[in-house]
């Protein structure tokens, strides 16, 4: 999915709602210089910034995220191409994670369900995030390292962990390998 069109949906509900960039920036606390930028930089925001963004629009993240809808049940097959989402923290750096979207398409849904590649890059720097919700992750390879608040913990393929997402958290690579994950996260309306 390319960020452009996340930006045109969040310039578009803008539009339908009658909010400005001035309160959209005053809402969620992010800056107006980098939300004046989604629709027009080839940046896909964090998920931090996202929820932010969807909460003060008053929409699902999801509808931020898809482009189509499916009927219910929405499954998902192992092999079937999945919709890769890069979400770079600078348009200048390298993607750290590659998030691709488990419930893409299901329009009702109250989770974001996600499985995702972490690179090593992710360990370069380590912003910490938070916003409102819960997250639940299960290590599917290689090793993590998750920032909650003032505890560090490596978590080994098996390991899960599941807290809630207003504490300032970070998920990266621990060793110098890629590590994958799959991710839930969910954020009540």
């Amino acid at each position: 999915m390319k960020s452009g069109k996340v930006g045109i949906r969040i310039k578009t509900i803008m539009t339908e709602k009658n909010i400005t960039i001035d309160q959209l920036a005053e809402q969620t606390g992010l800056k107006k210089n980098f939300l004046a930028q989604l629709p027009e930089q080839d940046l896909f925001p964090s998920l931090g910034p996202l929820l932010k963004i969807s909460r003060a629009l008053g929409v699902r993240l999801g509808t931020l995220l898809d482009d189509q809808v499916s009927p219910d049940p929405l499954i998902v097959r192992k092999n079937a191409p999945k919709a890769e989402i890069h979400m770079f923290p600078d348009k200048d750096k390298p993607a750290a994670l590659k998030f691709y979207s488990l419930g893409k398409g299901k329009t009702d849904r109250h989770m974001e369900p996600f499985f995702i590649e972490i690179l090593p890059e992710s360990a370069d720097e380590k912003n910490l995030s938070s916003h409102e919700g819960e997250e639940f992750i299960v290590v599917v390879s290689g090793e993590i390292e998750v920032i909650y608040g003032q505890d560090t913990h490596i978590l080994s393929p098996g390991d899960s962990i599941y807290y809630n997402s207003v504490v300032p958290h970070c998920v990266s690579c621990y060793s110098g390998e890629k590590a994958s994950i799959y991710a839930v996260l969910y954020v009540p309306e």
